[in-house]
């Protein structure tokens, strides 16, 4: 069941792709998928995946605040970036109260878990596609992250 709903998003995101779609959203009983795409230099609502909708609720951006982000670091030449496959919850550690699968400083391997997403009930573990030692993360635990945003910064 779990595989049919990652399927089903990214039957979604290649819908929104194919129709050149800003956002699309499904609403199946109490379970809502929202895509958005975006232009990944352009700030833009983060999407909600598999989230119960409260009677009531309502779902809304807050365009036009007039704010710009605050620019971030730069990363050097060697640094890759680690970026989310999937919408989810990130957690940095295998389970409450256990140690993370890294820090800043840690060094890691091709292949080596960094840490976990929760889609839709399935929990998919990250790994590095580099070798080297992680210099940032751009995450909080518990934070909900959207396809494609950047999680770590690995410096080779």
């Amino acid at each position: 069941m779990e595989q049919d709903e990652t399927a089903r998003v990214r039957a979604l995101g290649e819908i929104a792709a194919e129709f050149d779609l800003d956002a699309i959203r499904v609403r199946t009983g109490d379970t809502e998928i929202e895509i958005v795409r975006r232009d990944a230099a352009l700030p833009g609502p983060a999407p909600v995946a598999g989230v119960p909708i409260a009677p009531g609720a309502e779902l809304s951006a807050q365009p036009g605040s007039g704010e710009l982000p605050a620019p971030g670091p730069i990363a050097g030449a060697n640094v890759r970036r680690v970026t989310a496959p999937v919408v989810g919850v990130f957690y940095d550690a295998p389970a409450p109260g256990a140690d993370s699968f890294v820090e800043i400083g840690s060094r890691v391997t091709v292949g080596q878990t960094l840490c976990i997403l929760e889609a839709m009930k399935l929990m998919n573990e990250i790994a590095s596609d580099y070798a080297g030692v992680v210099v940032r993360c751009l995450v909080e635990n518990g934070e909900l992250v959207s396809l494609g945003q950047e999680l770590f910064w690995i410096e080779a």
